[in-house]
Order: C-alpha cells, then structure tokens, then sequence
C-alpha cells in the first residue's frame, strides 16, 4: 500500500551522491483527501495526534489549515473528541467514531477472509422488502442508501437481496430509523429475477460486475509495475523517504477504496473466474508490506496501523 508518487524524485544515498532519477509507476497528480490522510493516522487505541498529523499532511502537501478544517469537522460530526490545543492536541473517537471505522475494517476483513477462502456462501438469498410511507420519506431514503452500503441491489422498488446475511445489521438500522412495521425480511434458496434462475446469473443481472472488474483491472495495471521495483529498490539496499512512502501509500489507498467502496463483496461462488479484485487486493497487501520493509523511519507513526494488523490476522 505504497509507492513512491514523484516521476522525478531525488533521494543522497549513502556516499551523499544523487542517485539517478527513480522511475515511478504513476505521476504526482493523484489528490490526497485530507480526510482521508487524517482517518489514514488513527492509532491502533482509536486517538488522533496533532503531532503525528502535521508532518504527513506537509509531506503529501497539505497545509496546516487544511488538517485543522478537517479535524474540526470531524469533531463537529460526532466522530472524534478533542483534547489539548495545536500541536499538542489529541482526538479520541467517540462510539459513533468507532463504530464508522469498526464498519470499514468488517468489509476489509469479509473480503480477505473471502479471498483466502475461495468460498463464503451459504446458497441463501437474504431479502429485505420496505413500503416506508412518503411522510417518512427521509428514513425511506435512509434505509435503501444503508442497504445499498451493505452491499445489496434493488430486484425492485423496495425489495433488496443479498448473498450475506445481513439481517442483524438491518434489524438495528430498521429500529433506529423507527420504521419496523413497514418493513419484512425474508431469506431462500430458490430465487428467480427475470427468468434468471442460476445463481451467477442472478448476480451479473442484479450487480454492475463488468463495470466492477473494469475499476479493479484499472488499479492492477497501474500498480502492478510497483512490487518489482520496490523488490530491486531492497536488494539495493535503498530506503523510501517519508515524502515517498507517506504521499505514497495514501495515493494508492485512494486509489483502491475507488474500487473498493463500489464492490458488493460477493462471495467467490458468484463471480466470474478468476476475479481482478482479488488481484487487486493481493497487489494491495504486497506493494504494503514490502513499503513498510524500505521506510527509513520505522519508528514513525504508521499509517493505516489498524488496517496492517487485521491482514496480519488473515495471512
């Protein structure tokens, strides 16, 4: 999950002479979130530290302002709790907070476990069918965006499926939304959307996977360069700087949530053979871990430490 993302970038090394131009698999015009970059800093105990920020924010060239807008709506969002002023000040995510980054870490955690498993499917369709009242519009359109996030797709209107069993996560969603006498859950393993009776079928009708597999394809074109380089840049003995691995590792995290944040996660039972996302994601783990390898500053902050931890637990 880094890569250097200067084409021209010039590093002393140790005889304190400028190495040749490194080349870089993509230029330097991927835009870095400040949101992103700051969530990208949250420690492992759910905290948030000025100190740690502010360098990372000027290596991928943020300015203080920026992080300072950012960490206030975070803040002003229920997510975080502040403590301290500038520099010294510190944020602790609230349980709103926690559940938000808890939610993001389950689907990382659902689709490596996935991949891992080559399988993840009970052959049970799970459907959630509405007829929330137009008075109660907002907590309609709350409920279909919720089921949408979970990864389900509309048969028809007010009538969503998914391969997973999602029921819990709807129950809680349905009842903080006070709509339950409106809404009916199902699940079978004898589904039929236009004519379509296997399962497959039934996932390339409901789910955009063409479109999908596209995203991923993109990513693992773009990257795939990266692994050899940083594998030659090791047996070099060289080390990525902070202003290559930071930049780095946040351009291609932004870059897979793009597809990611658009992925279902359905079970391998029900995509095509073989399946770019799961490429992408392999990629993903090794282009990570072999940038951790090179960093010159192992002790500092680490970016999207919750995230090492959970693949750690998965390999």
């Amino acid at each position: 999950m880094t890569t250097p993302t200067s084409p021209r970038t010039e590093a002393s090394d140790e005889s304190g002479e400028q190495p040749p131009h490194r080349p870089t698999p993509f230029g330097s015009d991927t835009e870095i979130p400040t949101r992103v970059l700051v969530l990208g800093m949250v420690r492992k105990d759910g905290t948030l530290h000025a100190a740690d920020i502010h360098p990372v924010a000027e290596a991928s060239g943020q300015s203080v302002e920026q992080v300072r807008s950012c960490l206030r709506r975070l803040v002003a969002e229920g997510l975080f709790e502040r403590e301290g002023e500038g520099r010294d000040a510190s944020f602790r995510a609230t349980s709103a907070g926690l559940r938000a980054m808890a939610a993001s870490m389950e689907r990382t955690r659902l689709a490596f476990a996935q991949d891992a498993a080559g399988r993840g499917w009970d052959r049970n369709w799970h459907l959630v069918a509405f007829a929330v009242p137009e008075a109660r519009r907002s907590a309609r359109d709350a409920l279909r965006d919720h089921l949408l996030d979970l990864g389900g797709a509309a048969v028809h209107n007010g009538l969503y499926v998914s391969p997973h069993a999602w029921e819990d996560d709807v129950r809680r969603t349905v009842a903080h939304l006070e709509v339950d006498d409106h809404v009916t859950l199902a699940s079978t393993d004898d589904l039929e959307v236009g004519g379509a009776t296997d399962p497959k079928a039934i996932a390339a009708r409901l789910w955009p996977l063409d479109e999908l597999a596209r995203r991923y394809e993109g990513f693992v074109t773009t990257y795939q360069g990266v692994p050899p380089m940083l594998e030659q840049w090791r047996k070099d003995k060289r080390r990525l700087t902070e202003a290559e691995f930071l930049p780095g590792s946040l351009a291609m995290g932004i870059d897979f949530q793009e597809c990611f944040n658009h992925d279902p996660l359905l079970p391998p039972e029900l995509l095509p053979r073989p399946w770019p996302g799961r490429q992408a994601r392999e990629l993903l783990i090794t282009c990570r871990r072999l940038g951790v390898l090179l960093r010159e500053a192992h002790d500092a902050p680490q970016l999207f430490a919750p995230w090492d931890d959970l693949l750690l637990s998965l390999r």
